[in-house]
C-alpha cells in the first residue's frame, strides 16, 4: 500500500485504473478512451509527451533515491510545456523535500507505508504551507 500526500495531508488514492507505461504514450493515448495516467521514470525525457499531454490526467513520474533531483526538473518541464493533469511524485521522497516538490510542479507525492510510518503525517502537514517557506518569501518581508 501506499500513501497520498497532499497540503491536506495523507489521502487514500482515488485512481482507480492502471496505469500504463510511457514507452508506448502515443499509441495509448490513440486507443484510450478514458482517462489516461502515465508512469514515468527519471530518466524520461517529457518533451516526447508534449503534443500529447491535453490528452493525459495524471502522469505519475518515478524517483529512484531521493537523492536523485531529476524527477524535479521533469516536473517543471511539464508545467512550461502546459501539462495542467495532476502530477505525483512517487517514491522515496522525504518530507523535507516536500515544499520543492509542490514549487516544482507537483500536486501530490505517493510514499510507502514504511515511509510514511517514519514520517507521520503530522510531519507533512507541517510543510503544507509551501508557498511561504521559500527563501524569496521570506525576502519580501524586508521589501
Amino acid at each position: 500500500m501506499s500513501k497520498i500526500v497532499t497540503d491536506s495531508g495523507f489521502q487514500t488514492d482515488d485512481w482507480v485504473f492502471d496505469f500504463h507505461t510511457s514507452l508506448h504514450a502515443a499509441a495509448l493515448i490513440e486507443t484510450c478512451k478514458t482517462a489516461l495516467a502515465l508512469d514515468v521514470d527519471a530518466g524520461f525525457d517529457v518533451s516526447d509527451l508534449a503534443p500529447l499531454l491535453d490528452r493525459i490526467d495524471l502522469i505519475r513520474i518515478r524517483f529512484a533515491a531521493f537523492s536523485d533531483g531529476r524527477g524535479f526538473s521533469q516536473a517543471r518541464k511539464l508545467r512550461m510545456l502546459g501539462f495542467a493533469g495532476r502530477l505525483r511524485a512517487v517514491g522515496p521522497i522525504v518530507v523535507d523535500q516536500y515544499s520543492m516538490a509542490r514549487r516544482a510542479g507537483f500536486d501530490e507525492v505517493e510514499i510507502d507505508d514504511a515511509l510514511a510510518l517514519r514520517q507521520p503525517e503530522q510531519q507533512w502537514l507541517a510543510q503544507s504551507d509551501w508557498q511561504a517557506q521559500s527563501y524569496q518569501q521570506r525576502l519580501r518581508q524586508f521589501d
